[in-house]
């Protein structure tokens, strides 16, 4: 019976990926049933000794290529086996078909095996007919990898991009004549020794690598050289570079059209748009893959050779993992601050009572996800290399407290005394944590500011306040630092800044993205304020929460402000990273005779202004010795605490307690509205299509933009009344789509919505890969109780409140389902489903 249902269950992958069991028009069959095949001795004696002596068999499924020959060998156990226990019969049989791809499978879980490659990997879906043979065309030679000759001048740059990357000349001093004649990039020293690092690795034979390399040291740059390396030695036919902010993607483009483009060719990929079939780089964020599952339906495993992962330790968490551990073949990550979730962790007296707390670790590690068990990454630059080699500057910090910032950090903190609403004497304590969250002081925020525009370090040129990024508590918080600051240019330069000398970057914003791209570009609210032939952001000053903190890439930058106290160190580092990097300000001033006047004009210094003591706290005070703390689970908004806060089920709240009529409305649906309802869909679609700014910004994939313009322009009017609950009363599915998936749907991004069991399957497969469970004959019974925990708010209810004697009387999930589940499961899975999956989305 295992082994039929496992045999259903592939059936339908097969299916799903492409493969054919039947003729369809001109397109003949490629799936061949328990194919018997014979091992002639001759064919015995090339195998070698390793492996097995087994005359004849049959295959249980051989998949064909276009030509009709043997191409893949599918090894099918049954459930209750671990696919691996095929693994010598399979690999026996493919080579005597001359098959160098295996697949092995038990209907639930699955590994794809390249025989030239290595060792089998877990993918979650089939590959294609298609994207397997583009994978077969790229004959792996680590040998001709390991031994290709990489000199510093292994990348020429054709163009120079529109953004400043992090430059690497071979002469610093002679930048400008390498610019205007040959356009040679070359790769500094370090930067050779990582790709080196990369050949050594393959050697030893690995295939997982990693750059620990502080901000401003060119990770682009490098990672533009391994591309290069794996593409021209035939490793590679097609790489993928993730990124995880979108102005990080057009960077990233950037960066290796101006340094690939003779050789390859570089694309973002776009969901409505299959030009990323025909380029050699293709750039993308972990999110644009990450929604509806875009990464599985639109892409195969074998779709690309090389995966790296930019701010890696952010890549490697969550459903992000998923898109990550996705993809078979070499992975590289690139990151200033990898999270060592091991170090000085023992296993036997975990920090928490979670009994898988171990593999939790060890999935979130950066260095083992990366291949680098010992902790040591592939290669390592940091930030003091760079200073002490002239390519990095360190700041100057200011350290600057108010008396109430110096109470405030103090052990008792600061105590204000006043009267509450009956007039008694009351006493109240606030800490540094507590400022703008709890704790307002206009007058502070005031001095802080006052602070900073008197000792911020100038343009060297235009002598106004250098460009600065100020990071804020909160987005009120920053709202407010940007009127003062505002305020108080005003009164400074008049009539030079309408309050455009402060802005605020963040969330709540619109075009905040545009803002971070615009301001490195030196055009965020115009440019050349102060002088018409020295182009400089109009904008001085970028008020943010978290925006402008990891891979951003503004190399002018002058002052940075920490106007919140901060207690990651990975915070920390990362945001004084925005100011290390070198910079010739006479790259933008277009006025031969005034560069004369003016010397070099060389960043060699930034100032970092701290309110909060952040430099002593990490100077002094941190353990960084301490185990890591693993992230929290989400609790979302009145989870109980103490079984005292009201149960929150389903994201929404439920009332306990007794219930009262406050209002009733009747809606009678008759035939015109049933008619309504069946071409609401059509007349939508009509709508959102002719409108050029919907059409425009679908095109571009900016889909905050276009949910926010049909809720404000499209929804509640009233000539058509669209609602977005009429929209899904007429799409007929059985679960609660989104107004993204409505648009796609419209737009013809996606054929059609998917069911609500197509999605459980799919955040199940994403489960299996983040999680890796090794208990597979239990994962039959792991997957029905994750569907159903999902799915049921009843069976949620039962599990959360622990009343499982009233799953007896259950219809979907029965006591007899949950004892078949291993103890584990049982609460690692609700764990994991109020962390990554969107219950709203299996709403009915």
């Amino acid at each position: 019976m295992k082994e039929a249902t496992a045999r259903i269950k592939i059936n339908k992958l097969l299916e799903a990926a492409g493969w054919r069991f039947f003729d369809e028009g001109n397109n003949p069959a490629n799936i061949q049933l328990e194919s018997t095949i014979k091992i002639t001795q001759s064919k015995l004696d090339s195998l070698g000794e390793d492996f097995q002596t087994a005359r004849k068999g049959f295959v249980d499924f051989l998949l064909l290529n276009e030509s009709g020959f043997p191409f893949i060998v599918l090894e099918a156990k049954s459930e209750d086996k671990h696919p691996l226990s095929g693994k010598e019969q399979a690999r026996t049989y493919a080579r005597s078909q001359d098959c160098r791809f295996v697949i092995l499978s038990n209907g639930n879980l699955h590994y794809f095996w390249d025989l030239d490659r290595g060792n089998p990997y877990i993918i979650t879906s089939f590959p294609t007919p298609k994207s397997v043979t583009g994978y077969q065309r790229v004959k792996p030679n680590p040998k001709q990898l390991i031994e290709e000759s990489v000199d510093r001048d292994f990348i020429v740059l054709t163009q120079r991009p529109t953004y400043r990357t992090e430059a690497a000349w071979l002469n610093e001093s002679e930048r400008p004549a390498y610019i205007q004649t040959n356009k040679l990039r070359f790769l500094r020293e370090y930067q050779q020794k990582a790709v080196h690092s990369v050949q050594a690795a393959v050697e030893a034979g690995k295939d997982r690598f990693l750059f620990e390399m502080a901000t401003g040291t060119g990770k682009t740059l490098t990672a533009a050289a391994i591309i290069k390396l794996f593409l021209r030695t035939g490793n590679a036919s097609r790489i993928l570079f993730l990124v995880d902010r979108l102005e990080l993607e057009d960077q990233a483009k950037k960066a290796f059209v101006a340094l690939l483009a003779n050789d390859y060719k570089t694309v973002i990929f776009k969901e409505n748009r299959d030009d990323w079939r025909h380029a050699e780089v293709v750039v993308s964020t972990v999110q644009s893959f990450l929604v509806n599952n875009k990464y599985q339906d639109l892409f195969s495993p074998t779709d690309f050779d090389l995966v790296i992962s930019d701010e890696a330790h952010r890549s490697i968490g969550g459903n992000a993992r998923a898109v990550f551990d996705y993809f078979v073949g070499y992975k590289l990550g690139l990151t200033a601050t990898p999270r060592d979730y091991l170090k000085k962790f023992d296993k036997d007296h975990p920090t928490t009572g979670d009994p898988r707390e171990y593999e939790r670790r060890l999935l979130l590690d950066t260095y083992r996800t990366f291949g680098c068990e010992d902790g040591i990454p592939t290669f390592r630059y940091t930030l003091l290399d760079g200073v002490q080699e002239g390519f990095l500057i360190n700041p100057t910090v200011v350290d600057a407290r108010t008396g109430v910032t110096t109470q405030l950090l103090s052990e008792q903190g600061f105590i204000a005394e006043f009267k509450d609403e009956s007039g008694a004497d009351q006493t109240e304590s606030y800490g540094q944590r507590d400022f703008e969250r709890k704790f307002f002081a206009p007058g502070t925020n005031e001095l802080f500011c006052k602070t900073f525009m008197e000792n911020a370090l100038r343009d060297p040129i235009s002598n106004e306040i250098g460009k600065s990024i100020i990071f804020a508590v909160s987005q009120n918080h920053a709202a407010k630092i940007a009127q003062i600051l505002n305020q108080m240019a005003h009164k400074m330069y008049p009539g030079k800044y309408q309050s455009d000398f402060a802005v605020q970057v963040t969330s709540q914003v619109d075009n905040a993205q545009q803002m971070t791209i615009n301001f490195t570009n030196n055009k965020l609210l115009g440019s050349a304020n102060f002088l018409p032939t020295y182009k400089t952001s109009k904008a001085r000053v970028c008020v943010t929460v978290g925006m402008m903190t990891t891979g951003y890439d503004c190399p002018d930058l002058l002052n940075l402000g920490l106007f919140r106290p901060i207690f990651s160190p990975t915070d920390f580092i990362q945001i004084k990273g925005r100011g290390t990097r070198k910079h010739s300000f006479l790259e933008e001033l277009h006025d031969d005779a005034h560069k004369a006047d003016l010397g070099t004009c060389e960043k060699t210094a930034y100032k970092l202004f701290d309110f909060f003591a952040n430099c002593q706290y990490f100077e002094e005070e941190f353990n960084y010795d301490e185990v890591i703390a693993l992230p929290q689970p989400g609790s979302g908004p009145g989870t109980p605490a103490g079984g005292a806060a009201p149960v929150v089920i389903g994201g929404t709240y439920e009332h306990i307690g007794g219930d009262v009529i406050s209002t009733i409305e009747e809606e009678v649906i008759g035939p015109q509205g049933m008619r309504i309802d069946r071409e609401f869909f059509r007349r939508f679609e009509e709508v959102v299509k002719e409108d050029p700014a919907i059409a425009a910004s679908v095109e571009a994939g900016e889909w905050d933009k276009v949910i926010d313009y049909v809720n404000r322009e499209v929804f509640d009017k009233p000539d058509q009344f669209y609602t977005l609950e009429k929209l899904r009363r007429a799409a007929a599915v059985d679960r609660r789509v989104t107004l993204r998936e409505i648009l796609e749907k419209v737009f013809g991004l996606i054929p059609r919505f998917k069911s609500k069991d197509e999605l459980l399957e799919e955040e199940f497969a994403k489960f299996v890969a983040d999680r890796k469970p090794q208990e597979f004959e239990a994962i039959p019974a792991i997957k029905n109780y994750f569907k159903a925990y999902v799915s049921s708010d009843q069976v949620r209810h039962i599990i959360e409140s622990k009343h499982f004697t009233d799953l007896a009387t259950n219809p979907n999930f029965s006591t007899r389902d949950f004892r078949e589940v291993p103890e584990a499961y049982r609460t690692l899975i609700p764990e994991y489903v109020k962390d990554y999956v969107s219950l709203n989305t299996f709403a009915p």
